[in-house]
């Protein structure tokens, strides 16, 4: 009797702790965590006492005879390195192609009417942490009956800009007019990043992807937007990324045209090396398929081709900017080679990159003047040492997982493939997945229509299940 009593006590305190440790377990699994908000001060010098006037005051792209008269003088004093022969754009920049952009520039390219079409969107300004961002806010023109546009916020990337977005906004603020479903219409607010285009460069070391998410975090709040959506690609993907796990109660859904993941684990590594041969073990589909492999090929070495610009900027950005502040032309050949080989890598076989196979040259050069005339190139490029000088999957915001409803946009040609399998990692709650049938790494500027209707797709998916309630 003794024996079955102690049997009895022994199995009640195996049930005991068996409770205990399913309670702690129960009550431990603590909800998600957030990345905190940085309340950062960018401003020049001392951070002063008073408060930060929080006036939003409205802003047009202006120019003026003497900044076109010294670009001209820039251009005509242009010097020249031939090329190789039959070299195409392997090289970089090939200068005979880089010839004739130089002579449209200077002979038919017009800025002053570029600047109306940069204007013919509402353009603002805000003071937020110490310095002036600058963002282009569009209203749909007509909403119809019982409607309520829905804010979507449009981050850009390097070297890219607010313009990227221009061909887009209209098929997002009124779709209907474009032969698009108007089941939702937004409202699209697109900053520039601080450093780039007109949003004033901080001042100080540090202002990272994160930094930037805080201020468009708190730019969304002052424009009186509770919930949004946000969207975007290049640096765009990384600053909507964190600003999903700041606030994640805040944002309804999250669309990206491209999504890395920086934080590998074992089965990374290992679908890498087995993934071409049992492509279902590691949730491959045909696509990931064709687009990683050979993963030597259309991996490593396409890294190794393609990051050494990145390299230079994440290490020493101002010694190679003061060259492309000073020479427009080598800012444009900077710039224009992203353009080709981003947008198709086949691109460099080409003697003028393929540039004007997608985008035409007014287009091309707006974005090179927003460069240009606001200075910015060296304070663009800063970003990458802020963003990578700590090294790559470092961070908290690399470990942690994104909760918010991710719609993602896989464009065929942007440089590196990233499968669902992957992202599914890092964005925990996938609501879809799409294979783009064409087009690269600026998707907006590139194939805004096939864009916008994924955006639309998937923001009728996260509004018809209400998934941002789920949360």
């Amino acid at each position: 009797e003794f024996c079955s009593s102690l049997a009895g006590i022994m199995l009640l305190e195996v049930f005991l702790v068996l409770g205990t440790v399913i309670i702690y377990f129960l009550l431990s699994k603590k909800k998600e965590e957030t990345l905190p908000f940085q309340k950062g001060w960018w401003g020049k010098g001392q951070k002063p006492d008073t408060e930060e006037d929080i006036t939003i005051w409205p802003f047009k792209v202006e120019t003026t005879e003497e900044e076109l008269s010294d670009l001209f003088r820039r251009l005509d004093q242009a010097r020249f390195t031939e090329p190789l022969e039959n070299s195409c754009f392997h090289y970089g920049t090939n200068s005979v192609y880089l010839r004739k952009v130089v002579s449209y520039w200077k002979n038919q390219f017009n800025w002053k009417k570029q600047v109306e079409v940069l204007n013919k969107y509402p353009q603002f300004k805000i003071k937020i942490q110490g310095i002036d961002i600058h963002f282009v806010h569009v209203k749909p023109p007509c909403l119809p009956e019982g409607q309520s546009a829905k804010p979507l916020l449009m981050v850009h990337g390097w070297p890219g800009s607010f313009y990227e977005f221009y061909k887009i906004i209209p098929l997002l603020t009124d779709p209907a007019s474009h032969g698009l479903s108007d089941e939702h219409i937004f409202e699209v607010i697109c900053p520039s990043i601080p450093g780039y285009g007109f949003s004033e460069a901080p001042h100080k070391k540090g202002f990272n992807s994160i930094s930037a998410a805080s201020i468009f975090y708190e730019l969304m709040l002052r424009l009186g937007f509770n919930e949004f959506y946000a969207q975007g690609g290049d640096w765009g993907w990384l600053i909507c990324t964190n600003l999903a796990q700041i606030a994640p109660n805040h944002m309804k859904g999250l669309h990206l045209n491209l999504a890395s993941v920086t934080n590998m684990g074992f089965i990374h590594l290992l679908s890498i090396l087995l993934g071409r041969y049992l492509p279902g073990l590691f949730g491959f589909r045909d696509e990931d398929v064709r687009r990683m492999f050979p993963f030597l090929k259309k991996g490593l070495y396409r890294i190794l081709l393609e990051s050494g610009y990145a390299h230079i900027q994440a290490t020493k950005p101002d010694t190679v900017g003061c060259g492309l502040n000073d020479s427009p032309v080598g800012l444009a050949a900077y710039i224009l080679e992203k353009f080709s080989t981003w947008t198709d890598l086949e691109f460099r076989h080409l003697e003028d990159g393929g540039l004007e196979r997608k985008f035409n040259l007014d287009d091309l050069l707006t974005n090179i003047m927003i460069y240009w005339v606001s200075g910015c190139i060296v304070s663009s490029m800063r970003f990458y040492k802020e963003n990578l000088q700590k090294g790559i999957g470092t961070q908290k915001h690399e470990r942690l997982t994104v909760q918010v409803p991710t719609g993602i946009a896989s464009f065929p040609n942007e440089v590196m493939h990233t499968p669902q399998a992957w992202a599914q990692k890092k964005y925990t709650n996938i609501v879809s997945f799409h294979f783009m049938p064409r087009g690269g790494h600026f998707a907006a500027l590139e194939e805004p229509e096939l864009l916008a209707e994924d955006i639309l797709q998937f923001v009728g998916k996260v509004e018809k299940e209400q998934l941002w309630r789920k949360k």
